[in-house]
């Protein structure tokens, strides 16, 4: 399944193993209006395949966004306050979108990621960057600051950092995003990022796809709660509901009886 449209693309890679593409490499994948409802409408569809597995985030060309199309901010800057607020919402649904999205997902970032690309590497579960990565939050150097990706960015950095690099503008890189846990890898060149892929594709493949749906359900949860009796009920009600679940028999069953489950030998299967 491939579907295309000017600036992203949504391709079935392998069975259940689906890549969403910033396909803009002329203009180093910079954001406009376009884009971002590209990829609401990618992401709206990819969330409908019931056999989707793991949805990658990546870009072609050297970057893997260098933040928003100037073209599209000279035209914002010329809009009234509603017309901007109507835009900036698309940009936080997007953001929202990605970050709610019920299967894993693991973002690949090489060259600049820039403005609006720090915002997708973090609404994403895995993050996995070449050296050659540049992480930049440069919006208060226009005047402007990082506003809808801010939700997703300090809690990937902490507010400590937050503090600095929205202030700052400056540039940090993939080993200091790794030292924040913005991002979880780093190799050494792009070329080295779908072979790193590979290794979080297959350590997904063992694990039951319900449950890991039901993982992300729960940090959601559990994050955003204070620890009290009505936390501890729902997280009770939570394990007992997915023990009683036919995924969560089967992989107890499995586990008791020293063999595989069934999705690992269905995804075995279904390898070409």
């Amino acid at each position: 399944m491939t579907d295309t449209n000017t600036y992203s693309t949504l391709t079935e890679r392998r069975p259940g193993i689906f890549e969403l593409t910033l396909n803009r490499p002329e203009k180093h994948n910079a954001f406009d209006d376009s884009m971002i409802q590209n990829l609401i409408t990618l992401l709206d569809q990819a969330e409908t395949i019931e056999h989707l597995r793991l949805l990658v985030v990546r870009s072609e060309g050297k970057h893997f966004s260098a933040g928003a199309d100037l073209g599209w901010m000279k035209r914002m800057a010329g809009n009234s306050h509603n017309e901007n607020l109507i835009d900036a919402r698309q940009l936080a649904k997007l953001m929202d979108k990605l970050n709610h999205f019920s299967r894993p997902t693991l973002a690949l970032v090489q060259g600049a990621a820039y403005g609006g690309a720090v915002g997708l590497a973090a609404c994403c579960d895995l993050v996995i960057a070449s050296r050659d990565a540049r992480f930049c939050l440069s919006e208060v150097k226009i005047g402007l600051i990082p506003a809808v990706i801010s939700p997703y960015v300090i809690r990937a950095i902490g507010e400590r950092q937050a503090r600095r690099y929205f202030l700052t503008a400056e540039a940090f890189t993939a080993e200091e995003a790794q030292m924040f846990g913005l991002v979880h890898k780093v190799v050494d060149t792009s070329a080295d990022l779908p072979h790193s892929a590979e290794t979080f594709i297959q350590q997904l493949s063992l694990n039951s796809p319900e449950a890991m749906m039901a993982a992300k359900s729960l940090i959601f949860t559990v994050s955003q709660h204070a620890i009290d009796a009505e936390l501890i009920e729902e997280t009770a009600k939570r394990i007992a509901d997915i023990r009683v679940s036919a995924e969560g028999q089967e992989g107890l069953n499995a586990f008791l009886n020293k063999r595989q489950p069934n999705w690992i030998q269905e995804n075995n299967n279904n390898v070409q």
